[in-house]
């Protein structure tokens, strides 16, 4: 399956177009054997008439005639003799009885005369006829072109007077011919099969496809595509009715969480004021900032919560844009530094605010939790490639596609300063994936992670 076409469209026409070889092939050698058939009843009736023939003349003329009529009739592929026995030793029975019955209708006799027929295969070792003069088989070989004898019919024909004429036939299996009807035939089957199948049958059942397909990328979580037209035979329209339906869906899914989310993050916010407002009123300093740090952390956590349900997307289009340039200002922006290892200009095409937001979570978990954080970029396979790495102490292998679950930390405190709540990773990723690209986690060798964040290089409508 290696060499095997890909593309649905050439499979189709690759398979048509076996079938139809192969379709070809057999009625081929269907009708080579039916000329075979036709052939050997041709050869085999011209020697039972000959025969017939010679068996009036040898009967018609004087006896001192009989060798030279014998003689005469004599050919590369008919031998006549006439002798005291029958060769064939034994009486005509199933098939043979119509060669029986044809020679009887010709020589008008009923069941006066005895008439013997057999017919056997031999090979070629045959060639040329032991009986043949010199010039007579050379001419055998000549007519043969080294084909294979196939098929010997003797015959044994009682004489008046008790003698017997005993004829022996040699048929020649017909050379196999490939016709130029057949090729033209094929040909043309072929190209009207190829011309329907590609540009009527399967325009209408890959287009659609690959119009769903391109629908099935470009749709995000936060956002959905045009409505597809349905068009193609009924099962494609089937199919792309139930996407549209199912589009339609994941975004009324998506908007109505968003919205009940909003509700309770702004639900939320008065009673956390409230309480904000009655911890000042605590007389005990230690209590009063423990209560104060608790509801500031939970003012930040129903923040990033609803940031990150929203799916962190608006109404930000897609824009092209160069990756070196738009990793050294977010360098820049940055309150710690990263060493930027520029390479080849590479070419994306991004929402701006949502990946800044995603790198900056990236690097920045580096810089908490690492040391010498270097991000490097390059365009490889179809994809822009970041890597942001650094030197600490890694992720356990067991761990690494874990932290990427919403508000998973393996850093044990509950402080915001040392380890934050857990979403970054999962913002990161959620980004990515709304690109069409995704973020992997692996440690280095020596100690140390690697983020490895991947981009289309080819431009997603947004």
């Amino acid at each position: 399956m290696r060499f095997a076409p890909q593309s649905l469209r050439l499979q189709i026409v690759s398979l048509v177009l076996v079938a139809l070889v192969v379709a070809q092939g057999v009625t081929l050698v269907l009708l080579e054997d039916q000329r075979n058939l036709a052939v050997r009843a041709a050869i085999g009736d011209e020697a039972t008439g000959r025969a017939v023939n010679v068996v009036r003349l040898i009967e018609k003329a004087p006896e001192s005639l009989r060798g030279q009529i014998v003689s005469a009739a004599n050919s590369p592929l008919v031998r006549f003799e006439i002798g005291s026995d029958p060769v064939v030793d034994h009486v005509s029975h199933d098939a043979k009885g119509a060669i029986e019955a044809r020679m009887r209708a010709l020589l008008d006799d009923d069941f006066s005369r005895e008439i013997r027929a057999e017919m056997h295969k031999i090979d070629s070792s045959a060639l040329p006829l032991p009986y043949l003069e010199p010039k007579m088989a050379e001419q055998h070989r000549e007519m043969m072109r080294g084909q294979l004898l196939t098929v010997e019919l003797q015959l044994s024909i009682a004489l008046s007077g008790g003698d017997w004429l005993n004829v022996s036939t040699r048929f020649e299996r017909p050379p196999f011919q490939w016709p130029q009807f057949a090729t033209l035939s094929f040909g043309l089957s072929a190209g009207f099969i190829f011309l329907a199948l590609f540009w009527y049958l399967l325009a209408r059942v890959t287009g659609p496809l690959r119009l769903l397909s391109d629908a099935a990328e470009k749709l995000g979580p936060e956002q959905g595509g045009p409505v597809l037209a349905t068009a193609g035979p009924r099962e494609v329209r089937e199919l792309i009715q139930a996407f549209n339906r199912m589009q339609d869906r994941i975004v009324r899914l998506v908007a109505e969480r968003t919205r009940m989310l909003a509700a309770m993050g702004h639900d939320l916010r008065s009673p956390l004021t409230a309480m904000r407002v009655r911890s000042e009123l605590v007389e005990d300093d230690e209590t009063r900032d423990s209560l104060i740090a608790s509801i500031e952390e939970m003012q930040h956590m129903v923040e990033e919560t609803l940031l990150f349900a929203r799916g962190l997307a608006d109404a930000e289009p897609m824009q092209p844009c160069s990756l070196g340039v738009f990793l050294e200002t977010l360098r820049q922006d940055m309150p710690e530094g990263f060493t930027l290892n520029h390479g080849s200009p590479v070419e994306v095409a991004q929402r701006s605010n949502a990946m800044r937001r995603a790198l900056r979570n990236v690097i920045e978990n580096a810089q908490t939790y690492g040391t010498e954080v270097e991000v490097s970029y390059a365009a490889e396979r179809g994809f822009a490639v970041i890597r942001v790495c650094d030197r600490g102490p890694g992720i356990p292998e067991p761990e690494l596609e874990r932290v990427f679950d919403p508000f998973m930390r393996l850093e044990a405190s509950r402080s915001r300063e040392t380890g934050g709540h857990g979403l970054g990773l999962s913002i990161a990723r959620s980004i990515l994936r709304a690109h069409g690209g995704d973020i992997v986690l692996s440690n280095r060798p020596g100690g140390g992670l690697r983020a490895t964040l991947t981009l289309p290089l080819e431009p997603r409508q947004g």
